[in-house]
């Protein structure tokens, strides 16, 4: 791809940031449906994980639940427009945060924090509302677009906001960024073929990456849960709590499960907003078939 063709979504893309919350509900729905044959493989994997994490749901409430999800994935690309380019009055009033002070509390310590959350579709907008807030912006761990045109739009419309951004390998930058006092916004909740253990997600053996509480000690920082979902009537409600009793002591994959358990709890309670559309479960322990 020529770099100047982004020009058009790129001007497009500030023109969506600003656009009224009720609106950009509406043409999540619109383009949810006019999107619909083109995302055929990515609702194959959204299918398969929800018969496999929802198998008590009937077929036709499943199909129902994927419908609810392709939409909240586009509002997710939605998001990502208004997170990126929406002006500071754009976003007044639009969110209610809980748990604020325990991120003040370590902040005013000097300690870094990692706010750990999860995949959802309203991930980085989430993250932007928390720097409104705050008066400062959390580093993203982002993964790095394959395309090279795209990579350099992302990672200049990422750093306008939030500054530089840590690849997700880039453990380095990360630690760094820690013990510098700096808050991070960062989920392990992927499929990890390396450093990791098989833990129970929705009662399905996931591969889920072990390395987080050695990662948040090495930079004597702090772990904060940070949860995050858009209600029916459009506002976004964020919440971060305390470190969940027992992550971070003794097993690291005990630490993983407890992860595992404290996510699914929050996406049981909105699963359509939840990035299904990834294959969560591509790698399986020894013996067991693919899923996907």
């Amino acid at each position: 791809m020529r770099c100047f063709l982004l020009v058009p979504l790129i001007v497009l893309a500030k023109l969506v940031a600003r656009l009224p919350q009720r609106l950009l509900l509406w043409l999540a729905t619109l383009l949810s449906i006019l999107l619909w044959p083109a995302l055929g493989r990515r609702r194959r994997i959204a299918r398969i994980n929800l018969g496999l994490c929802y198998p008590e749901l009937s077929p036709a409430e499943r199909r129902r639940l994927l419908r609810a999800n392709q939409s909240a994935t586009m509002m997710g690309m939605l998001e990502l427009m208004r997170a990126w380019y929406a002006p500071s009055s754009r976003l007044a009033g639009l969110a209610d945060i809980e748990g604020i002070e325990h991120l003040r509390a370590a902040l005013s310590r000097g300690q870094g924090v990692l706010l750990f959350g999860g995949h959802f579709t309203d991930s980085e907008l989430a993250a932007r509302l928390l720097g409104e807030a705050l008066g400062r912006s959390p580093k993203l761990v982002v993964r790095v677009n394959n395309n090279a045109c795209r990579e350099r739009w992302f990672a200049s419309a990422r750093e306008r906001v939030f500054g530089p951004t840590i690849a997700k390998r880039d453990t380095r930058h990360l630690l760094r960024a820690l013990r510098s006092g700096e808050m991070v916004a960062y989920s392990a909740d992927q499929n990890f073929s390396y450093q990791h253990a098989f833990v129970p997600f929705f009662g399905i053996q996931a591969a889920t990456l072990v390395s987080t509480p050695k990662l948040v000690r090495s930079a004597g920082a702090v772990m904060l849960p940070f949860w995050f979902h858009r209600g029916s009537d459009g506002r976004y409600h964020l919440r971060i709590e305390t470190v969940w009793p027992g992550w971070g002591e003794g097993d690291p994959a005990v630490s993983a499960a407890i992860y595992m358990r404290e996510l699914e709890a929050r996406v049981r309670k909105h699963p359509e907003q939840y990035l299904w559309m990834h294959r969560r479960f591509k790698t399986r322990p020894p013996g067991e078939p693919a899923f996907y």
